[in-house]
């Protein structure tokens, strides 16, 4: 199909904001695992979750880091899933996600799924808070339960794209949509283009300066960013 695209979200600070519960969960599941919260909370943004708990083991100097992290993983996944209520109490959709994605899930040539930090049933959990998972296809997404690099998650989704859908894309016709750094360090490891939204802790400002294919306030001009994305 001429002009296929995939398109991969990242979830938090892009979609969706879930307020203090993503912090919260992280420390009742190292808690949980070591018998200890941790002392204070490092900069999670953009970070994968495996990636997340290394830094926590590391900053508690707790012995045998590796050994520990699948447990917290585990728990992790659990305490959220707890938690799905407070995600959709606290949380919300930013502005114009619900519509982009619907838009864009009525364009035969494209697939629409994630490119996240999230661990994928966490994904799960707060894209079903806010109805969104509706319009995306998250069998093919890529998650860090997939690799703790968020560097290495656009192969992973392209693969399963291949494997499940039947369609061979180019990392050209790829669009990450992101709102830090990382995001576009992810996408360029791949050769796929990059969207910045300052809907995260980033300003557009800072965001402007880093070199991404294209950097908007918000994705809240439903037609605009489609346009962008379909181009």
């Amino acid at each position: 199909m001429s002009g296929e695209r995939l398109v991969l979200w990242d979830i938090d600070g892009t979609l969706v904001r879930a307020g203090d519960i993503g912090a919260e969960v992280f420390d009742r599941a190292i808690e949980l695992a070591l018998g200890r919260p941790p002392a204070s909370r490092i900069r999670m943004g953009g970070k994968t979750d495996p990636q997340i708990v290394r830094e926590y083991l590391e900053l508690m100097e707790v012995d045998g880091a590796e050994e520990h992290l699948p447990t917290v993983l585990r728990h992790l996944e659990e305490q959220l899933a707890e938690a799905a209520h407070i995600v959709k109490e606290r949380g919300r959709a930013l502005p114009g996600v619900g519509e982009l994605l619907q838009r864009l899930a009525q364009e035969p040539r494209v697939i629409q799924s994630v490119l996240t930090g999230n661990i994928a049933p966490n994904a799960v959990v707060k894209l079903k808070a806010f109805g969104l998972d509706r319009w995306l296809d998250l069998e093919v997404g890529a998650y860090g339960s997939d690799q703790a690099d968020r560097r290495a998650l656009v192969p992973v989704a392209l693969d399963r794209v291949r494997r499940l859908r039947g369609r061979a894309l180019r990392p050209e016709a790829v669009w990450v949509v992101g709102d830090t750094e990382r995001d576009l360090e992810g996408a360029r490891a791949s050769g796929a283009r990059c969207l910045l939204v300052a809907t995260g802790r980033t300003t557009l400002a800072q965001l402007s300066q880093l070199g991404a294919d294209a950097v908007l306030a918000d994705l809240s001009d439903t037609e605009a960013v489609a346009t962008l994305l379909l181009a």
